[in-house]
């Protein structure tokens, strides 16, 4: 990344989550740990089962496999409203948005999640 990508993405309000195609977060911006309270040392390399309850993650695995092998979001884009977890093991409402990300191929290689917390 460039130091321009970087400055961007750390100064960014919304919490930026990147993972790779295997679910495993390859990036966790600042207003990430700000939001689930994770350091970007804890989180970088879990799986991203750290922050979807548990009662949440067999709806979330579906989708994420469905987007991996298709390429698209079942909401393209539109921003939704769901429950996360933090590092104290609350649940928050966060409003998320995420998009598939494709490589030089045209082949899914991860996905990119924006994040922000929402009142119940």
């Amino acid at each position: 990344m460039t130091d321009l990508h970087t400055l961007a993405l750390e100064q960014t309000a919304d919490a930026v989550i990147v993972i790779d195609e295997q679910g495993i977060i390859r990036i966790w911006n600042l207003a990430a740990e700000h939001l689930f309270q994770f350091s970007a040392a804890e989180a970088i390399g879990a799986n991203v089962d750290l922050i979807i309850p548990e009662h949440l993650r067999e709806a979330h695995w579906r989708g994420f496999s469905h987007a991996m092998a298709s390429g698209k979001t079942r909401l393209g884009g539109v921003p939704t409203r769901t429950r996360a977890l933090c590092k104290s093991g609350n649940k928050l409402f966060v409003q998320m948005s995420f998009a598939v990300v494709l490589g030089a191929s045209g082949h899914s290689v991860g996905a990119v999640a924006m994040a922000r917390r929402m009142e119940p």
